[in-house]
This record gives C-alpha cells, structure tokens and sequence, in this order.
C-alpha cells in the first residue's frame, strides 16, 4: 500500500501498524506533569513520522515546567499542555472546548494517586479521594469523549491500570480496589464499544521508579497512623516496606519503558484488551492465574512476606538478573 494508507491488520495478525499519514490523530493524555504521563507525551509528540497531535494535561499548570522542556521543539506544534483536573465536569468540559472540532481520536486515562498503610490508619476521606480520581476520574473523561467516537466509529481508549487491578497487595488494598474497578468496567464496555469500531487497552505496569514513589515510601515510613494496632505497624513497618524497597529496586521499571510500551499498542490497528508491561514481574503475577481458587496466591504471598524473606529477597534478584525469563505477551 502506498504512504496514504491506513494498514489494516487482518485477524490472523493482530499486531499490524496503523499508517495514518494523512492526517495525525489527536491523543489526549491526563496526569502529564510527571511520570509515564510525562514520558508518554513527549515520545508521542517526537513521532519521527509525526502521527500525533498530542494534548498533554495536569492539574496544576505550575507543574509544566518539566514537561514543556522535555517536549522542545514539539511544544506548540505536535504537542500542546492544558489544564484538565478529572474530578472535576467542568474542567473536563473547557479542556475539551478547546479541541479542534472537539474530537479526541486516542484517550488516555494516565491520573492517579496512590495510598499505602494499615486499613485502621486511613481515612475514608483519602480513600474516597482515590476512588474519585483513580475510577471516577476515568469514567468521566470516557463519558466526555465516547459520543464523539461513537458517531465517527472509531477511537482508542487506553486506561493505565496496574497489576494491582489484577492481584490485590497487602498494605494497598484502596488503591488495588480502585485498579480492580477500572478493570471491571472496562472489560465491560470493551464489548459493547466494539460495536462501534472502538477499542480498550489496559495496560498494566508492576513497580514503576518515579521520585513520587520514593517520596511516598519515604513519608509512609515515619507515618503515625492513628488507631492501628502495634503488631499490624510492625508489619508494615519492619516487614511490608523492607519488601516493597527490593521489590522496587529488584523488578522496577522506569516511566520511559512503560510508556514505550503504550506507544506500541497505540499504533495498533487492532490493540489487545489488556497489556502488561514488565515481564520481570510476569511470575508474581502468574500466581493467581494458576490457582483460580485464589488460594496459591494469597498463601504465597503471605508466606513469602511474613515467614520467607530470604527466599523472597532471592527470588526477586534472580527476576533482576534475567535468571528466570518469562513472556508475557507475543513478539
């Protein structure tokens, strides 16, 4: 096919580019002030083959500082930065009056916040707040843009989940729940949106390495946590974090890998439902998916956690080194 085309992948290949040379297609990305957000836009916006006209958005535009001096030269032409707060209708609404034609051909779900600590230490307040952002926030940027792909039959929706929505983790159980929402409802619209010539992906990193996690192990460390009992802070202290730091330093991926990976399934012509992005943490993962019972799992983990920390600590330096290789997805 000539340079005009669009690629279509048949059935049998699913991994097929899309070649829009025509005309770029508008991504929309919330959460860009760091982080994957960040490091996706920018790749987006210096597509050698320039396919993106990216709109990059954060709460606060006092935080774009990082971002416009990554994005150089695309700043103003393939990439734009404006503010979007996602638990917020009218904030969504002015951000999307601001489109060209008001049509968002790729949208991706990036915001979010995390929680970590005890259940009896955290408020229903924060937790609340996780929820708004995490779930309803995705909702309602996907509420906002779906009429519009649904009367030109096409679009990309791609929600930045985490294998907490597919596995809950001790001392995150909020934040896991959140990630287990988003991946229950868009699982469901994923079927009826294929009606429409409309696809979902969500994609799933493990440990990603960002100063913002640092920060919050950090903070988190020296945290009182009010009404929790002592042995429960003894675990998280003297046994969740320790773990949580190797972890991290073991499997971490950085926010450039993951968003090398959404590049990808965005040039899909027929992207998968789900993506994982970290294969060093693809045997953690696939605990649960060999037990649907949940059992395996759950004893695994504790044991791993509470009363094999050695073989914990190997286990995850031997996922570091290459000594167990896994795929966990077609080349």
């Amino acid at each position: 096919m000539g340079d005009g085309s669009q690629v279509l992948a048949s059935r049998g290949h699913p991994s097929r580019e899309i070649n829009m040379a025509d005309a770029p297609r508008t991504v929309l990305i919330s959460g860009c002030s760091s982080g994957i957000g960040l490091e996706l836009a920018v790749q987006l916006a210096h597509d050698h083959r320039q396919r993106y006209q990216v709109v990059a958005t954060m709460r606060d535009l006092g935080k774009k500082g990082t971002l416009e001096a990554a994005a150089g030269e695309a700043l103003g032409q393939t990439l734009t930065v404006a503010q979007l707060d996602v638990c917020s209708d009218e904030s969504v609404a002015q951000c999307l009056s601001c489109i060209q034609g008001g049509e968002v051909d790729v949208l991706v779900n990036n915001a979010g916040v995390g929680l970590v600590g005890p259940l009896e230490g955290l408020s229903l307040a924060a937790m609340q707040n996780v929820f708004d952002t995490n779930f309803f926030g995705a909702v309602r940027l996907v509420r906002a843009v779906l009429p519009g792909m649904k009367r030109r039959r096409k679009g990309h929706i791609v929600v930045v989940s985490s294998v907490m929505g597919l596995q809950g983790v001790v001392f995150n159980e909020a934040y896991a729940a959140s990630k287990f929402a988003l991946e229950g409802f868009f699982e469901s619209l994923a079927v009826q949106l294929l009606q429409f010539n409309i696809f979902i992906t969500l994609v799933e990193p493990g440990p990603v390495v960002t100063d913002f996690e640092g920060k919050l192990l950090e903070q988190v460390s020296t945290a009182e946590f009010p009404d929790t009992d002592p042995d429960t802070l003894h675990y998280f202290r003297d046994f969740y974090l320790p773990a949580s730091r190797e972890l991290f330093r073991s499997v971490g991926q950085s926010p450039q890998d993951v968003a090398q990976v959404i590049v990808k399934v965005i040039s899909l012509a027929r992207p998968p439902l789900r993506r994982q992005t970290n294969a060093r943490y693809a045997p953690l993962a696939a605990l649960k998916a060999v037990d649907p019972s949940g059992s395996l799992y759950v004893h695994t983990t504790h044991c791993l956690l509470f009363r094999w920390t050695r073989l914990l600590n190997l286990g995850l330096r031997c996922l570091a080194c290459g000594c167990l290789r896994f795929r966990i997805w077609p080349r």
